[in-house]
């Protein structure tokens, strides 16, 4: 669509009192110029539009801004106070969405005052004359000047040669200055400077310094590029850049920036604590560099490579703190309970303190999710004065994370043992290995099998990353990984490390740890302070037993902050007084318990058994429940039961066949009958042998009909012959059994070595059978058989 007006000359109307301004974004228009323009903010179309009704005079004035800016966001104030007056010839309205305007300057103008800014820009204005003398010789020189000027221009920067026909042609000497301002590629700043200028000799003698300043640089490329041809071939063009810059600084007599850089780099490499392999290699490459193009993709493959090997730390270590009694201090305050682990890191430090150049050991912290394992990694940096470095080995399945990428490779970088060295800046740091079971491994390599020489204290002094192919002391390193299985960890990585298992914590220990650490840290990050919540160690047991379930205080420490949000909310409100929560309160806060006793909902009778298992966020008692029903002698298994559960399942009734006579059932009632036995929940996969004691007693209980005790679990594997064997995980089993409220446990004999290793505090109150043979077992568990 194109709306055009002809007829009209521009120059002889008379310029309005007020015009509509349309802001310039990025160049100066001057008069006698024409244009298109393009017009793109809706108010901006709105101008145009209202213009094209009236007199089609409009003003163009540049913007003080460097950047482009919607018009609908500008002001008077980010505008010049000179523009031009301009005429609209014609308009293309652009399938785009955006204006293509011709228009051509007329007279200049100065704004007086603006008197509107919505919908667009209107102001009072004022004309700028552009009055000369056309008998002034003095004038007729400057032009003439100019016109011989910029035909040198023209030749020189291969301009249209219509352009110069054009400034011969003109004899307006503003017009003559603005054409020729336009081609020399100005500021905008310095284009609207010579706008404003009133007097014409004046606007024409900067025009002239203007363009001989152009003139100049454009003789002095020109003559640059003409003696670098004389140096180069046809097999040199590609370093055409190169020497261009080289002439450029022999003209000025500086030292090339390439010699300067490999210069500081050697002398970097002098001051530098470097193994001998090392420096050997720093050389080596320095020498090289010298001899390769800046231009090349080498030259930065190889100043990468320098890089690294003089910001690793080879010899830069932090010295140990060796104070005991404060290391025992430190541990404590950090973390409640957890004796074993503390022991053991003060026995290092001990040993440490008395031969300095031990080997690191490569400790394995083994437990459930949130126990503190991460966080005792980071106490025992500082405890020990050293940088603490954390990698992340969730989901890993590429070699090279752990090994580096050899140099061969485009964007090719160290491994993240050495990038991760280079960020600590020291050589001995305590490095965590966070969820090291969680490796995975495919077409690019296993990082486990890499982590084999990272983990070996006999190995590991030669570690050697295949981007720095020269091997770093990892000797000094203490290695701590952390897991919540180890099952999933392979043999020889597993054999690497001093396993150390972190038990899930006890009621008393997590009230206590919420009493000491984690309400005080809610209370902070919701800007409260203890004047504003009190609660009492009961509450925090209610807490505790009824909203969680777990090993750690992940989720203890989610309800706490649930709580000082809702006390936080009441104080944003205007209630400043101490909130007392009280077990009553807890359901506005919480809402209804999660939790209840799983021995309460269940329905006691023959058949059901409690036996103990253990998952790798802790541990929980199982019911297996078995049925019999008119049959043929059928076994079958429910509860989404692995390999190993449903073998134990099938040893269990071989057992009881085996042995019916003893037991004092008939043995043709298994002619007669089939059994079903599940084990809920039957949407939570469930596998191994340790629910071998209570698949019996299950079993034995529902042929029989002697009910199993409520108050007693079970654990522990069976044989065929009848033996219990010990099964592990036996300290969460025994807080699970706690936990549902059960104080009597069956475990096998051969792990009351297990627990002696559980608090004594924990063990207070519980009694423990240990039964040889599971014969043993049922005369625990089975109630006595009531005749009917």
């Amino acid at each position: 669509m194109e709306q055009q007006k002809t007829n009209v000359d521009p120059t002889s109307l008379q310029m309005p009192e007020v015009l509509p301004i349309l802001p310039l974004h990025g160049f100066v228009f001057f008069p006698g110029m024409g244009f298109p323009l393009q017009v793109a903010s809706e108010s901006s179309k709105q101008l145009i539009d209202d213009a094209l009704l009236g007199d089609r005079m409009i003003g163009l004035v540049p913007s003080r801004r460097e950047q482009s800016a919607d018009d609908d966001t500008l002001t008077g104030d980010d505008l010049y106070t000179i523009g031009v007056v301009a005429y609209i010839h014609k308009l293309t309205k652009v399938e785009e969405g955006y204006y293509q305007v011709l228009v051509s300057g007329t007279k200049k103008l100065s704004i007086v005052e603006y008197i509107s800014e919505q919908p667009y820009m209107k102001a009072r204005v004022a004309e700028v004359p552009m009055d000369y003398s056309e008998d002034d010789k003095e004038l007729e020189a400057m032009m003439l000047g100019i016109r011989s000027q910029f035909k040198k221009l023209v030749e020189l920067v291969q301009l249209p040669e219509e352009m110069l026909a054009t400034v011969n042609a003109l004899t307006d000497p503003f017009h003559i200055g603005y054409l020729v301002t336009s081609q020399l590629n100005l500021k905008i700043v310095d284009e609207q400077n010579i706008l404003e200028i009133v007097e014409v000799d004046k606007m024409l003698h900067r025009v002239a310094l203007e363009l001989g300043k152009r003139l100049e640089t454009a003789e002095m490329s020109n003559k640059l590029q003409a003696d670098i041809k004389k140096d180069i071939d046809g097999k040199q063009r590609e370093f055409f850049l190169r020497q261009q810059l080289q002439a450029i600084r022999k003209e000025l007599g500086e030292e090339d920036d390439e010699k300067v850089e490999i210069r500081e780099l050697r002398e970097r490499a002098e001051k530098k604590g470097l193994s001998d392999e090392a420096r050997t290699a720093i050389d080596k490459e320095l020498t090289r560099l010298e001899r390769i193009s800046p231009s090349s993709p080498e030259y930065s493959g190889s100043r990468n490579y320098i890089d690294w090997l003089l910001d690793l730390p080879w010899t830069d270590s932090t010295t140990d703190t060796l104070d005991l009694d404060k290391a025992e201090k430190d541990l404590d305050v950090d973390h409640y309970g957890l004796e074993k682990i503390k022991k053991r890191i003060l026995e290092f430090l001990a040993v440490r303190k008395l031969k300095k150049d031990i080997h690191g050991p490569i400790l394995c912290f083994a437990g459930p999710p949130g126990v503190g394992k991460t966080s005792l990694g980071q106490s025992i940096a500082r405890t020990m004065g050293r940088k603490f470095v954390r990698i992340a080995l969730g989901g890993m399945r590429d070699e090279a994370e752990i090994r580096g990428h050899r140099r061969t490779y485009i964007g090719a970088l160290p491994g993240r043992i050495i990038q991760s060295l280079k960020k600590s800046g020291a050589n001995n740091p305590v490095f965590l290995l966070d969820e090291i079971d969680k490796l995975g491994n495919d077409f690019r390599g296993d990082p486990a099998s890499a982590l084999l020489e990272v983990l070996d204290p006999e190995q590991n002094s030669t570690f050697t990353d295949h981007y720095l192919d020269i091997e770093f002391d990892l000797s000094k390193v203490m290695f701590i990984a952390t897991a919540n299985m180890l099952d999933t960890i392979p043999g020889p990585l597993r054999d690497r490390m001093e396993v150390v298992e972190l038990p899930s914590y006890t009621e008393d220990e997590k009230t206590v740890i919420a009493r000491r650490h984690l309400l005080g840290k809610q209370l902070e990050e919701h800007a409260l302070t203890g004047d504003d919540l009190e609660i009492s160690d009961e509450i925090l047991r209610e807490i505790i037993r009824s909203y969680t379930r777990e090993a750690g205080v992940r989720n203890l420490e989610r309800q706490l902050a649930a709580l000082c949000r809702g006390v936080a909310a009441k104080k944003a409100r205007g209630n400043f007084e101490k909130t007392v929560i009280t077990k009553e309160s807890l359901y506005d806060y919480f809402g209804p318990v999660r939790f209840f006793p799983e021995m309460k909902a269940r329905t006691w009778g023959p058949g059901l058994a409690t036996g103990l298992a253990w998952t790798p966020v802790g541990g929980a008692i199982l019911f297996i429940e078995t049925s019999k029903m008119k049959g043929k002698g059928g076994l079958t298994l429910t509860g989404k039961l692995g390999d190993v559960m449903k073998e134990s399942a099938t040893a269990a009734l071989t057992y009881i066949r085996s042995h019916a006579e003893a037991m004092d059932i008939d043995e043709d009632v298994f002619e007669m009958i089939d059994l079903h036995v599940h084990v809920p929940e039957g949407a939570t996969p469930k596998d191994g042998p340790s629910a071998g004691v209570a698949m019996v007693s299950s079993l034995v209980s529902v042929i029989s009909g002697r009910t199993v005790r409520q108050d007693v679990a079970m654990t522990g594997e069976i044989t065929l012959r009848g033996d219990v064997l010990p099964v592990g995980g036996i300290g969460e089993k025994v807080l699970a059994a706690l936990r549902a409220g059960i104080n009597e446990l069956v475990l096998p004999v051969l792990n009351e070595k297990d627990v002696l290793e559980i608090p004594e505090e924990v063990r207070e109150g519980v009694i423990f059978h240990y039964p040889h043979t599971i014969e043993e077992a049922l005369d625990f568990v089975l109630e006595p058989k009531v005749d009917k």
